[in-house]
């Protein structure tokens, strides 16, 4: 069986993955005033969809990608991932969504994702979100030329496991580029200095998906929504990285996210 081949991006490729990157960082920025109790998940497909089109003059790659009718992911609660947009889901002050969207500009993909915690959710949903956070942030740190795809995952799964957490391992990062899924898996959980070796030019995601109880899951009879077994709460951040020689550039880095 032979391994796809990773898509090392030239300097010229790199520069549209950074437009990209910095397009989905500006959807982001228009959701956080948009996303309100008594909204439906819906109206935020609609809006994202309306601003990637007619505003940032791009394509939502997730709609039509396996069949998918729709322009993101909203994921609710209890929701790990793949959560299908509704019109009879009106979100409530006390829950706590993701929202991961993929944009797709003159050729490239960038793919993010972003916790939206409503003003009442619990001091333990606001824990897991954080710590997530937090996790995906200790995997991004691991990223340079040299440095293997296991490091990543063993610095997430350290990170919350510490916390009381659990690491769903059914669903991963993934390399990006011309192609929303390309090579390699990014897995978050394993071992130091174990998997592929990383090299400057790689672009892929880190996007834990961290919960509340055990890390069982199963999909919904829709075909999409996977949700925690336990019905406890899941929470997931997600950014699209580049390797550079001497560490990694977040591409799709939202401006609350810079350091000055």
């Amino acid at each position: 069986m032979n391994r796809p081949q990773v898509k090392v991006k030239s300097p010229s490729e790199i520069e549209l993955m950074r437009q990209s990157g910095r397009l989905l960082a500006q959807v982001f920025a228009m959701l956080d005033d948009f996303i309100t109790p008594g909204i439906t998940t819906m109206a935020i497909d609609s809006r994202v969809e309306d601003f990637i089109v007619n505003t940032l003059n791009a394509r939502p790659a997730s709609k039509g990608q396996y069949g998918y009718q729709y322009s993101l992911n909203t994921s609710v609660n209890e929701v790990v991932c793949h959560g299908v947009p509704s019109e009879s889901r009106i979100l409530k002050s006390t829950d706590i969504v993701n929202v991961d969207i993929t944009l797709e500009k003159n050729g490239f993909i960038a793919d993010s994702s972003k916790m939206y915690l409503l003003a009442d959710a619990s001091v333990e949903a606001r824990k897991l979100s954080n710590t997530t956070y937090q996790a995906m942030w200790q995997g991004i740190k691991q990223v340079r030329a040299g440095a293997r795809l296991g490091d990543i995952g063993y610095a997430i799964q350290k990170h919350a496991e510490a916390a009381g957490y659990s690491v769903v391992r059914e669903y991963c990062g993934h390399g990006i580029g011309r192609e929303m899924h390309e090579a390699p898996q990014v897995l978050h959980y394993g071992l130091k200095n174990t998997g592929m070796t990383l090299q400057a030019g790689m672009t892929f995601t880190i996007e834990p998906m961290i919960n509340q109880g055990k890390a069982k899951v199963k999909t919904k009879k829709d075909g999409w929504t996977v949700v925690t077994k336990d019905k406890k709460l899941s929470a997931q951040w997600e950014h699209t990285i580049l390797v550079t020689e001497t560490g990694c550039e977040v591409l799709t880095l939202r401006d609350e996210e810079k350091v000055e």
